[in-house]
């Protein structure tokens, strides 16, 4: 039975059929056209749902469609302060990779390194819940994280490993002259057998797992990192030592590193680059330390209580010696030590008189000239690094990785790398604002997670009401104004003196 003209002639959506049912076809339905099939040689049109119909001579939606279902509705309750604190830290870091990378690949870089600090943990298959129920869908919106979509771009992301390069060479550019890089590696556990990385490296022994090396530079002034690269986890420290300062381009400042780093291993790159100055330990059973009698401490270091040093030029190596010894950590190797000899039955007095003059006691090298205690002040602040990164590792829980292939890995490092200048931009701005003075910044990241925002029908984001201790420190932070002062009273008339 064919439909009226005057009901095909009611106005209704583009790309969909009028068709009739019920008991004598008099009712009319409206459906969608969603494509066509190609078959025997002829394009056949596919009707979908149906959308709405036609009474009383006008088109009608259905309910459904004029009211979104629960999961097509968006959220109306997003966490708000630890992205908030987080973009207005980190903002410039976008803007430097939007130097390098199209608009859209520099935000995706953005968002996934800072919900991979403020939700630690994060899969990646879970970045895209977390992009829309912070706040962060809100300042940056619009930007695409299902699980497909961060699965390729991760792995496109280090197949253009060349840009990351760029990137970090950029960051080493603007290392001066009196500026302190330490030069630091660690493992991550990498249990993948699909790519070059993942191998068995010396600590494989206790963890029972593959790793990947990863080396980072760090700025000790402006506190936070500046370049980072992997390596394979069989890889030695000293052997990728000289191609990751040289692939980064640092040649200006002092390299602070390990005992792992020695200054032989890329003593070619320093004589090339003489703004580029190095401070290394040595080893506690170097002759040197005999030979030139490094042990027997000459004074007391000003400024410290309970620590002796020595400084010797060596003739032989053309470098500045500098020896130092720490009463307080001496006490408490020497408890270990015996702890241990006590717990493993080893204790033998010849060998507790040899080690008792080495405990507490560092040795460093360096071609730089400078007063001992600016010396042990460079070489101690390493240690408030080491301590800081240890549990960055742990509370953002990036001690292993979550990817296969190289490409991947290459990639969601360089994420993980920007989540760690994120991290200590955070550290920097609470102990300014005098958080850290109170609390720990475990802690700190959790008052912030507590502070959402709601919106309202017809109303825009206000803040949940939160505990005043809370509303305290997110006032210190700059989140929220700080309250009016109450003015003072006048003092009232002085009381009569009754005689």
């Amino acid at each position: 039975m064919p439909i009226p003209h005057e009901i095909l002639a009611v106005a209704r959506p583009s790309n969909t059929v009028v068709i009739a049912y019920g008991k004598g076809k008099c009712l009319y339905g409206v459906r969608q056209r969603i494509g066509c099939r190609y078959i025997d040689g002829r394009h056949l049109p596919v009707n979908g749902p149906t959308i709405g119909h036609i009474l009383m001579g006008r088109y009608v939606p259905l309910e459904a469609e004029a009211m979104p279902s629960v999961a097509q509705s968006p959220v109306d309750l997003k966490d708000w302060a630890d992205i908030a604190l987080s973009d207005s830290v980190f903002c410039s870091i976008l803007i430097d990779l939007e130097c390098i990378y199209a608009k859209d690949d520099a935000m995706k870089i953005y968002c996934i390194a800072v919900l991979r600090v403020c939700s630690a943990g994060i899969k990646d298959y879970e970045l895209e819940d977390g992009y829309e129920t912070s706040f962060l869908s809100e300042i940056h919106p619009g930007v695409a994280l299902s699980r497909n979509t961060v699965s390729s771009f991760l792995n496109n992301l280090g197949r253009n490993c060349s840009r990351i390069a760029v990137f970090m060479k950029r960051r080493a550019d603007a290392v001066g002259m009196d500026d302190h890089v330490l030069v630091d590696g660690t493992l991550k556990s990498n249990e993948s057998k699909v790519n070059s990385l993942s191998d068995f490296s010396r600590k494989a022994a206790t963890k029972g797992t593959r790793d990947i090396s990863l080396l980072y530079a760090f700025d000790l002034e402006k506190m936070e990192p500046i370049c980072s690269k992997c390596f394979p986890g069989n890889m030695l420290d000293q052997t990728s030592y000289e191609a990751f300062i040289s692939e980064n381009g640092i040649v200006r400042g002092v390299i602070v590193a390990d005992k792992g780093f020695p200054e032989k291993a890329a003593d070619e790159y320093f004589a090339k680059h003489p703004s580029l100055h190095f401070l290394n330990p040595i080893k506690r059973n170097s002759k040197l330390i005999a030979s030139l009698k490094l042990q027997e401490f000459t004074s007391m270091l000003p400024g410290y209580d309970g620590v002796t040093c020595k400084k010797v030029w060596c003739e032989e190596q053309r470098r500045w010696l500098y020896a130092f010894r720490d009463s307080r950590r001496a006490s408490k190797e020497e408890h270990d030590w015996l702890l241990h000899a006590r717990k493993h039955d080893t204790y033998d007095f010849a060998v507790f008189s040899a080690r008792q003059r080495e405990f507490g006691t560092v040795v460093l090298e360096s071609d730089l000239d400078l007063a001992p205690e600016v010396i042990f002040k460079m070489y101690e602040r390493r240690w408030e690094i080491e301590i800081v990164m240890r549990y960055y590792k742990s509370a953002c829980e990036f001690d292993e990785t979550r990817v296969q292939d190289d490409y991947s890995v290459i990639g969601s490092e360089f994420c993980d790398f920007l989540a760690t200048v994120l991290t200590f931009r955070l550290i920097h701005a609470f102990d300014k604002a005098g958080v850290l003075e109170t609390m720990n910044y475990g802690k700190a990241m959790s008052i912030l997670k507590r502070a959402k925002k709601a919106r309202l029908p017809g109303q825009d984001w206000k803040l949940l009401r939160i505990n005043p201790s809370h509303e305290r420190v997110l006032q210190s932070l700059g989140l929220l104004p700080q309250p009016e002062a109450v003015p003072m009273r006048k003092r009232g008339r002085p009381r009569k003196q009754h005689v």
